[in-house]
């Protein structure tokens, strides 16, 4: 069974300064899955964004890294949903995410958005519409919420960053089973990761 997910969003901040920060860890996900399905991620004004087209399990798929700052990612997202159509249901935003730790990636419907300025923001230009995909990407923590935005907005540790990559390099296999069977079975097998275990 194919997937009905059209369209991949990571999220980011653009620009050399953030290439390597932790709240980039979504645009790195959408930027090898390019890589490995021989896509090639253009700049688009008219989406504001870096979009490509690839072929999964014999579906096409969108690929998306928005070029606004991460508050802004939804002027982004809604703008290149609208062009084609795309119900919210049928994106999948790839995302940082603090309360998992470096090392684990965890698929999810729907959900609020944690004080996730990317998530808020799409969430609010699509109509305030939750029912999107999410693959959160964990990065850990930093103890306390007054550190965060340093927190997430730094370069991991080399010991931290290769934890991630090892998730990413998971939740990109997960992405294949997800669209040759199903979400349950791309679930299972994610749900069960914990590199560097």
């Amino acid at each position: 069974m194919s997937s009905d997910i059209r369209l991949i969003v990571g999220l980011g901040n653009p620009g050399q300064e953030y290439a390597c920060t932790r709240h980039n860890a979504g645009a790195w996900y959408v930027a090898e899955l390019a890589a490995r399905h021989n896509g090639s991620l253009r700049e688009d004004p008219k989406y504001y964004g870096l979009t490509a087209r690839i072929t999964l399990a014999g579906q096409e798929v969108r690929l998306l890294i928005p070029t606004t700052f991460m508050n802004l990612s939804g002027k982004s997202v809604s703008a290149l949903a609208k062009f084609f159509q795309i119900p919210v249901e049928s994106i999948l935003v790839a995302h940082d995410e603090l309360d998992l730790p470096p090392g684990v990636a965890r698929f999810k419907q729907g959900g609020g958005h944690g004080g996730h300025n990317g998530l808020k923001d799409i969430i609010s230009k699509m109509g305030n519409s939750k029912e999107f995909h999410r693959l959160r990407l964990g990065i850990g923590h930093p103890g306390d919420k007054n550190q965060v935005a340093g927190f997430v907005l730094t370069k991991a540790p080399q010991k931290e960053q290769e934890l991630i990559d090892a998730a990413l390099d998971e939740a990109l296999r997960c992405t294949d089973i997800l669209f040759q069977q199903d979400m349950t079975r791309a679930m299972n097998r994610l749900h069960t990761f914990k590199a560097g275990s």
